[in-house]
């Protein structure tokens, strides 16, 4: 087996420091290439930008000057598109596509207005305004710093290129035009100009890196999705999330009452109706019946019981998450420990999701942790609830598509909680669920 490309060997750590990789990275190049381009890209971006401006202002006077910001806005969104396109290439951003322009009607003027109306449209062009100063700023900055340090560390190679003086080339910092000067010649000067080209080098990526930054702002904040609209996407999963969650409990209740307590309700109703026929004939047989059948509706009345815990415990609503969740330890096949440091009581849905999500952790700890013991802490940090249930087990829990583990996260994320699990193969199992305090 190639034990160069073997799993471990990819993701083994380089014994070469970071400063000294980061030169010769790719991550570096590719950056300073996208502030190379930037330079020419911005001017014309400018331009376009300036002209649809000017004309589309200088055309107000006349109806043409709607239609000409429309179509320049427009058209500054196809721009927009392929800047996002550029820095998904080079600086490796994602950044989601914005909504698109939606007019109330069909029709040309509907689409004008709607275009008009768009904030999108106008930070798209507004991005092509501003991105043209920055561009100038960063194309002289990285060119400069790269190029002079590279030129500068490998002055022992080129400074051959410079005319002798005295039989030794190098570069002459003054002279009087006659062959006197100075010249850097000497090994030491040699070596001191070297030296300084390492430290820009070295330092080059970082200066880089943080022009690039600027640049990721530039694009995600101007080129993105609005933050109404992203938080109006995230709503309507979230909500879809809560929507088959509700769907898929009411199937579990429906199923729970048809398979449990409906089934031992209607043959507790046959073996009334027997026992009532043989109540003249056989009372003593009628008897044995009716006690059986009296063992029958306490079993239902239980399971009954089990499946109202199951939608909201009374305890729960009588006393908290305290005492709710030490009857839930009690019942969990592997000995809990409980913990709970609350001043009082958070909202009652986030108090109901935080009892179940404890109760499904606790019911996974029970069925495939192979666990010899297990602890439950719940407390407030801030504004936060946080639920922590460790156990001893065998560890390998995963929030891969498919599991439990999953569903509970996506819960969880549509009330902006948070499910952290750290779990390696041969244990412990620590499960960290984050919810607001206040729904």
């Amino acid at each position: 087996m190639d034990l160069a490309h073997t799993p471990q060997s990819r993701h083994r750590p380089s014994r070469v420091p970071v400063a000294l990789r980061a030169p010769f990275s790719g991550r570096t190049w590719r950056e300073f290439l996208y502030l190379l381009l930037g330079y020419p890209i911005a001017c014309l971006l400018f331009v376009y930008a300036v002209g649809v401006l000017a004309v589309g202002a200088g055309l107000l006077v006349t109806f043409l000057g709607i239609p000409v910001l429309a179509g320049g806005l427009a058209g500054a969104r196809g721009l927009g598109g392929l800047e996002r396109a550029r820095a998904r290439a080079l600086l490796g951003l994602e950044v989601a596509t914005p909504e698109p322009v939606r007019p109330a009607k069909p029709g040309l003027m509907a689409w004008i207005g709607a275009v008009l109306k768009s904030g999108v449209s106008w930070r798209h062009l507004l991005y092509c305004l501003l991105r043209f100063p920055w561009a100038i700023f960063a194309f002289i900055v990285s060119l400069t710093f790269w190029t002079l340090g590279w030129t500068l560390l490998t002055y022992p190679l080129w400074r051959w290129t410079f005319p002798a003086y005295l039989g030794r080339p190098g570069i002459q910092l003054w002279g009087d035009g006659l062959g006197n000067g100075r010249y850097v010649d000497t090994p030491v000067e040699i070596g001191l100009v070297s030296g300084a080209g390492l430290l820009l080098v070295l330092a080059g990526p970082w200066v880089i890196r943080g022009l690039t930054q600027v640049d990721r702002l530039l694009v995600h904040g101007l080129l993105g999705p609005s933050s109404l609209a992203t938080r109006v996407s995230q709503l309507e999963s979230d909500r879809g999330v809560v929507v088959d969650t509700a769907a898929a409990d009411l199937r579990r209740i429906e199923r729970d009452l048809h398979d449990g307590a409906q089934a031992r309700l209607v043959s507790l109703a046959m073996d009334l109706g027997l026992a009532k026929e043989k109540l003249a004939e056989d009372p003593q047989a009628a008897a044995k019946m009716v006690d059986e059948a009296h063992g029958e509706v306490k079993i239902a009345l239980q399971e009954l019981r089990d499946l109202a815990r199951g939608i909201h415990p009374a305890i729960l609503t009588d006393r908290g998450l305290g005492p709710a969740l030490s009857a839930l330890a009690a019942r969990c096949t592997v000995p809990v420990t409980v913990t709970v440091d609350l001043d009082h009581r958070p909202a009652a849905a986030i108090e109901g999701i935080a009892y179940f999500t404890a109760s499904e952790l606790l019911q996974n700890v029970s069925k495939h942790a192979r666990a010899t013991g297990a602890t439950l802490d719940v407390w407030r940090t801030g504004d936060r609830l946080m639920v922590l249930v460790t156990d001893d087990g065998r560890g390998g829990a995963h929030t891969d598509d498919g599991t439990g583990l999953a569903g509970l996260a996506e819960r969880l994320a549509a009330v902006e909680g948070l499910l952290i699990v750290d779990s390696p193969v041969g244990g412990p199992t620590h499960i960290t669920a984050e919810l607001p305090w206040r729904g």
